[in-house]
């Protein structure tokens, strides 16, 4: 998992509430084993009409869009079935960071694993911060997760909570695996006592 840094990334709006796992990447797609690839598939059912071309009516293919790291997206977003696939398929299109008023807990708890960070904003400032993205598409937000501030260009910053644990594993790049792996040295020691005191279970 790649350290999460301070960067400053177009805002993409989609001003959807309830969001489900399903439609964020539905479940004929759940069939890779790897977490990457998923993200051509994000949002299939609004990003693609029947053909396969792109739908120009959905708000993230917007051309003022491409290249976005931010979501800004409408209340309890990530609810429905508990697939970790859905924080793989954002992260792999290159969304890092989601700004909205609550987050299915599952899915909230996922994004963390995944180098995902989700903020949790007041209605009244989700509103300013959508006001903002569609009086200028592309507007650029600045994400500070070191200090919990975002700024935007109009003036509709805020700064925001997050468990120290969490934000800590963010800003390092780790996540369970990794976690794990800072105590290597501890686990290899108790493996190879083990396998002194036990040798006929490691044969």
């Amino acid at each position: 998992m790649q350290p999460y840094k301070k960067h400053e990334s177009i805002a993409a709006l989609m001003n959807r509430s309830n969001v489900d796992t399903d439609q964020i990447i539905p479940k004929q797609f759940l069939k890779r084993v790897e977490r990457s690839g998923f993200g051509a598939h994000l949002f299939h059912d609004w990003r693609f009409n029947d053909d396969g071309s792109d739908n120009a009516d959905f708000e993230l293919n917007k051309p003022v869009f491409k290249g976005a790291n931010i979501l800004v997206t409408g209340d309890n977003f990530g609810c429905g079935s508990s697939r970790e696939h859905a924080p793989w398929a954002i992260a792999d299109y290159g969304f890092n960071t989601i700004i909205s008023t609550s987050y299915a807990d599952i899915f909230y708890n996922n994004c963390f694993k995944n180098g995902i960070l989700p903020i949790v904003v007041s209605a009244e400032q989700l509103d300013k911060l959508m006001a903002e993205i569609n009086a200028n598409e592309g507007v650029k937000f600045v994400v500070d997760l070191e200090n919990k501030q975002v700024t935007t260009p109009a003036g509709n910053g805020f700064t925001f909570d997050i468990d120290p644990f969490r934000q800590g594993n963010l800003l390092s790049g780790l996540d369970d695996i990794g976690l794990t792996l800072i105590h290597v040295d501890k686990i290899t020691a108790y493996e190879q006592q083990h396998k002194q005191a036990y040798p006929w279970l490691w044969a």
